[in-house]
């Protein structure tokens, strides 16, 4: 079993960026642990080919703080920046490996999978995310209909469908956009506008607003099966059926695993100080699991604030 200085759970734009300010910084023990096969898996699934990949969030321009950093780029020029920071740094990472537990052990923690422990650490940076558990919706989904129903793209886009996705945000918008020129679109959000969107996909949806119908303001409170695929029924009693129904309503954070962890919750979201720190000493949230609707920038500037915070609260973790 490894022995670390830093162990981090999650290998997408936070976690990597943990490992690079680690290494760095000089702590050279350091390792990823990832439940998938590839880093940045949540983006490879969720972002379609060439998709825009945003530094700016809702417009606001966020400055780097830290080492990784990028300009709006697209989503295999993204993946290509992740790549060389891992290549640069020689970052140890351990695919498919899910971890589902954490013990503590005299000064060190236990990272566990399954029944297997993993490693040895001092020093624990929780960075999975919140996009890896997508939200479904409240109510039930049929199993007639579930190979009709998608929570991230399929290997294989639909064409010449009828086709609804709901959500609100800009997923949902990208989303609708690019099954447009392939596919008659319907975009359902229970909002009467729009609020969520960045400027860009808002210009995006204008320019295809003969393309996409907006369903806004509508709730939905049921699905089941009809000829056609799926039947939605409306809270307003409308109903209308599609061949594919796609969910964009965001992710929320693994909060059975943090919690089986020990670390604490207040309203449904993790306890932790301004650098990240949880109840339980030297265990470290970073990225959008820690901080709410954040960016790919923010999970950067977050993992640098974490690792200043174990350098500078923690010096132990260079002699481990």
């Amino acid at each position: 079993m490894s022995a670390l200085s830093v162990a981090i759970v999650g290998c997408g734009p936070a976690g990597i960026a943990s490992a690079v300010e680690c290494r760095a910084s000089g702590i050279k023990k350091v390792a990823i642990f990832e439940k998938r096969s590839n880093f940045c898996a949540t983006l490879r699934r969720l972002y379609p080919p060439h998709k825009r990949v945003d530094r700016d969030y809702k417009g606001f321009k966020m400055d780097s703080e830290g080492i990784c950093t990028f300009e709006t780029e697209t989503k295999e020029e993204f993946l290509k920046r992740m790549l060389n920071y891992i290549n640069e740094y020689s970052l140890e990472i351990h695919y498919n490996t899910e971890i589902t537990g954490l013990e503590k052990t005299g000064k060190h923690y236990i990272l566990k999978a399954g029944i297997n422990h993993v490693a040895e650490t001092y020093t624990v940076i929780i960075a999975t995310g919140v996009f890896d558990r997508p939200k479904k919706p409240s109510y039930p989904i049929p199993n007639e209909v579930k190979n009709r129903i998608f929570f991230e793209l399929p290997q294989k886009l639909p064409e010449g469908e009828k086709i609804l996705i709901v959500g609100g945000g800009n997923t949902a918008a990208e989303l609708a956009c690019l099954l447009a020129e392939r596919c008659n679109v319907f975009l359902s959000y229970r909002r009467e506008k729009f609020f969520r969107i960045n400027e860009q996909n808002l210009k995006e949806l204008e320019k295809r607003k003969k393309q996409i119908k907006l369903f806004l303001g509508t709730e939905i409170k049921a699905i089941e099966p009809s000829r056609e695929g799926v039947k939605v029924l409306f809270q307003n009693g409308n109903t209308e059926s599609f061949s594919k129904i796609f969910y964009c309503l965001g992710g929320s954070t693994p909060k059975n695993l943090l919690k089986k962890m020990g670390i604490i919750f207040e309203d449904s979201n993790p306890v932790v100080d301004e650098y990240g720190e949880t109840n339980l000493e030297r265990v470290f949230l970073a990225g959008d699991i820690a901080v709410k609707r954040g960016s790919i920038m923010s999970a950067f500037n977050s993992a640098h604030r974490v690792v200043k915070r174990i350098i500078e609260k923690y010096p132990g973790v260079f002699q481990e």
